[in-house]
């Protein structure tokens, strides 16, 4: 089976605040098996708009992925996060 990831590409712009986000949105992460890849780091904008911080999380499938992002443990923390940040998540499916 396939795995799913998140990639998601986040301004933080209150970092005291988006401690609480992190917190919050750790259950979620947990229940569905989230393997952090990439979480933060040195990175180089080669092409486009970037952000400052960059995250690759690995699930056991797209279907994980999606259901921890649908979650209401992460939901709620979701709503944290989007008072403390602006980017983007996408969802993807990996090769089997």
């Amino acid at each position: 089976m396939a795995k799913g990831y998140w990639i998601a590409r986040v301004d933080v712009r209150d970092p005291e605040g988006y401690k609480d986000y992190v917190s919050t949105a750790k259950p979620a992460f947990e229940r569905f098996g989230a393997n952090f890849l990439v979480r933060g780091g040195a990175h180089e904008v080669v092409e486009g708009p970037g952000r400052a911080r960059n995250v690759v999380i690995e699930f056991p499938s797209l279907a994980a992925a999606r259901d921890c992002y649908n979650s209401p443990e992460y939901q709620a923390a979701k709503a944290i996060r989007q008072k403390f940040a602006d980017g983007e998540i996408v969802l993807v499916e990996g090769s089997s």
